[in-house]
């Protein structure tokens, strides 16, 4: 088994354990870190997998994975600014505190700190490690594309929720009504297999174990203060607008083949 294999598989397997919802448990992430940003949009899981696997280094450490596009790509919905700032700046904060903590709880195991701060610590890895792979979907499934979804997951949202304005609807209430910080998420719960829209406080609170994002929209203040102020409407309006419904078809795709029961395959489920 090659080492890129193992720290991918290794990523995948303890994603759940940070933010209470799973990514990827596949070796596919790990042939997507071979892909080029700009080569073979086919592969597998696309974009938000590409991303995903460059969000961990070498020796397991977590790492920014690089914008997809130039800062300014997104305008005028999200102003280059922003995105500068809200990459380089906030979701390299989350990369780097989520690396410390796990330093720091390697050595409070060796004895070399008080125990004592073992809680602190582990919310301190929950809450960075949950911002840096929320963040590392979020700049994935946006770009350029059409304005509503695409193939297998058009169909799901038409059946799950009525419509896609039903489902566009119900989306923008649950990410603007967030009480102060937090994230609008369409995510794709395996056990049942339904697609379910969950409020996620911070990064890391109120969200259900298991449930996969598949899009996600920040709705931190410094995802959009600088050209929306306060007005939190206006920016999840805007965001329908970027978002690159291609990319999260090819997530979607990925994440339901990887995680189809056998049991319901064989009975033509």
């Amino acid at each position: 088994m090659s080492e890129l294999f193992s720290r991918r598989t290794a990523l995948a397997g303890g994603i759940g354990l940070a933010s209470g919802m799973g990514l990827l448990a596949s070796e596919t992430l790990a042939r997507a870190a071979g892909y080029q940003e700009d080569q073979n949009v086919h592969a597998p899981g696309g974009p938000v997998a590409r991303s995903l696997a460059a969000s961990v280094g070498k020796g397991a450490e977590y790492s920014l994975p690089p914008l997809p596009y130039a800062f300014d790509a997104l305008e005028p919905s999200i102003d280059a600014e922003t995105m500068r700032l809200h990459h380089d700046k906030h979701h390299a904060a989350y990369v780097k505190g989520a690396n410390e903590a796990l330093a720091k709880l390697a050595d409070t195991r060796e004895g070399k700190l008080d125990p004592s701060a073992l809680s602190e610590l582990t919310e301190k890895l929950t809450f960075n490690l949950s911002g840096h792979l929320l963040h590392s979907v979020f700049w994935a499934i946006m770009g350029t594309g059409g304005r509503e979804p695409v193939g297998e997951l058009a169909a799901d949202i038409q059946q799950q929720f009525g419509s896609h304005a039903k489902f566009k609807a119900q989306f923008s209430a649950v990410a603007t009504q967030v009480q102060g910080n937090g994230w609008g998420v369409l995510a794709y719960e395996p056990i049942s297999e339904r697609l379910i829209v969950l409020q996620a406080r911070n990064h890391q609170l109120n969200v259900a174990w298991n449930a996969i994002p598949l899009l996600v929209i920040d709705v931190w203040e410094h995802a959009y203060y600088l050209k929306y102020k306060n007005v939190r409407p206006d920016y999840v309006k805007a965001f329908w607008s970027v978002v690159n419904w291609g990319a999260v078809n090819q997530w979607y795709g990925l994440i339901k083949r990887t995680h189809q029961d056998p049991a319901h395959e064989e009975h033509g489920h």
